[in-house]
C-alpha cells in the first residue's frame, strides 16, 4: 500500500488529493512541522535524505518531489484519467504546466514570502527600517512585478478553459493547485483575476479535494 509522509501545510496535500481523485488506497504517515522554525522535523529525513515534504512509499519504492510523484501516480494508476495521450499539443501543455508550477510560478511567490518575513524577524531597532525598506524596495521593483506577469498568463490561459488542459481535470491541476491556492489564501489574487480564483473554488469543491483535506487535517490554503 502507499504511504503518504505528509507534513501539515505543506505540498503534501496535493497528493493526498491525486489519490482520493484516483480512488488508490493510502495510509498517511503524519509529521508536524516546529512551530518556531516552521520546518519539517529530523524524522522524515530517515525517509528521504533532504527531509522534506511531501515524499511517498509504494512497497520498495520512495518516491520525493511533488511533480515525480504525480507523474509516478498518474503514469502507475491514472493513464486513462489523469494524462492526456502521448505525442500531441494536448501532452506538451501537460508537461509544460508540470513544469512551471515549481520551475516558474513558485520561486517569485517564495521569495515574496521570504522578503516578507525580513520585515518581521527579529533585530535591532536601528535596523529595522532599513530592512523593511530594502524588502518593500525589492518586492516593488523585482519580485512584484515579475509575480504579476505570471499571474496575467495564468488568468489568460483560464479563460480558455475549465481546467489547465481544457474541460477535464488532469495530473497538471493537480500540480498547480499549490501556487495558485496560496496565491488566493494570501491576497495576491483578488478579484482582477476571476479566472484564477474561480479555478481554485472548482478544486475546492470537488468530492475528492474535501475527502482528501479531512484525511489530511489543518491546510491554511483551502
Amino acid at each position: 500500500m502507499i504511504t503518504v509522509h505528509h507534513l501539515n501545510n505543506s505540498r503534501s496535500q496535493r497528493i493526498l488529493w491525486m489519490l482520493e481523485e484516483l480512488g488508490v488506497p493510502y495510509e498517511i504517515q503524519r509529521y508536524e512541522r516546529d512551530p518556531e522554525t516552521m520546518l519539517a522535523p529530523a524524522s522524515l529525513k530517515k525517509v528521504h535524505p533532504l527531509g522534506k515534504s511531501p515524499v511517498i512509499t509504494d512497497g520498495d519504492l520512495v518516491v520525493a518531489e511533488s511533480g515525480a510523484i504525480i507523474e509516478y501516480l498518474a503514469h502507475t494508476y491514472g493513464k486513462d484519467t489523469m494524462l492526456p495521450e502521448a505525442g500531441g499539443q494536448q501532452w506538451l501543455d501537460y508537461t509544460y504546466w508540470m513544469h512551471y508550477a515549481e520551475g516558474s510560478l513558485m520561486p517569485p511567490l517564495v521569495m515574496r514570502l521570504v522578503f516578507e518575513k525580513v520585515k518581521t524577524s527579529p533585530m535591532p531597532f536601528f535596523i529595522k527600517p532599513i530592512a523593511k525598506g530594502i524588502s518593500d524596495k525589492t518586492n516593488q521593483i523585482f519580485i512584484g512585478p515579475m509575480i504579476k506577469t505570471h499571474l496575467d498568463f495564468v488568468e489568460s490561459q483560464l479563460a480558455k478553459n475549465t481546467w489547465f488542459l481544457g474541460e477535464q481535470l488532469s495530473a497538471a491541476d493537480i500540480q498547480m493547485s499549490f501556487p495558485l491556492e496560496a496565491s488566493v489564501a494570501r491576497g495576491i489574487v483578488g478579484n482582477d483575476r476571476p479566472n484564477i480564483k474561480a479555478w481554485v473554488a472548482r478544486v475546492h469543491a470537488r468530492p475528492a479535494y474535501q475527502r482528501a483535506l479531512e484525511k489530511g487535517g489543518d491546510y491554511d490554503f483551502a
